[in-house]
């Protein structure tokens, strides 16, 4: 009789597992009605890959003119140029916007640098991770050193509090997930 519950417990176990998977990919595959999207195009050659770099990309989509001003001010376009590949979670310039007033502003002056670059490597993650392998994995480390959190909250993909808005876009150098709102590390 135990021996019959333990191997239905792992059928049951295996089918909510099924389905968990299959809700999660379905939200992330199957934008929600009237969510709000960046407009984010990227260029593919004939096999298939992208051409165009992170960089490139979210200039193209015209919604992340904040980060790219701050990642000037960091001295990091060099490097998010470069081979990768990386993860970016993207903030659009509306989650730039929710940052207490003046914040913007004072991150972009020399003396705040290091911190400004804190703050943006904390967005971006080495390797090219999907959103389904984010899902999967829980949490990513990124190039700040710190980890940010990936969990799923009615369907929506969280980075941390912020919600990704438009994930997998792909780059020659690497991924993008777009969130709404700007992550910030553990002081």
């Amino acid at each position: 009789m135990y021996a019959a519950n333990k191997a239905s417990d792992k059928t049951i176990m295996k089918t909510r597992t099924f389905i968990a998977v299959t809700t999660l990919a379905g939200a992330l595959l199957v934008p929600a009605i009237g969510a709000p999207c960046a407009q984010t195009t990227s260029t593919t050659t004939q096999a298939g890959h992208a051409s165009k770099t992170i960089l490139e990309t979210a200039a193209a989509a015209g919604s992340f003119k904040t980060l790219a001003a701050a990642l000037h001010a960091a001295g990091l376009t060099e490097a998010l140029s470069g081979h990768g590949p990386f993860t970016v979670f993207a903030p659009t310039d509306e989650a730039f916007a929710k940052l207490p007033e003046g914040t913007v502003e004072s991150l972009l002056k020399p003396e705040n640098k290091a911190k400004l670059q804190a703050i943006l490597k904390y967005h971006v993650v080495s390797g090219k991770v999907g959103a389904l392998a984010a899902i999967s994995a829980k949490s990513a480390p990124t190039l700040q050193g710190g980890s940010v959190h990936v969990t799923v909250d009615d369907g929506k993909v969280k980075i941390n509090e912020s919600t990704v808005i438009k994930p997998d876009i792909q780059a020659s150098n690497g991924i993008i997930h777009v969130i709404d709102s700007v992550l910030l590390p553990a002081s």
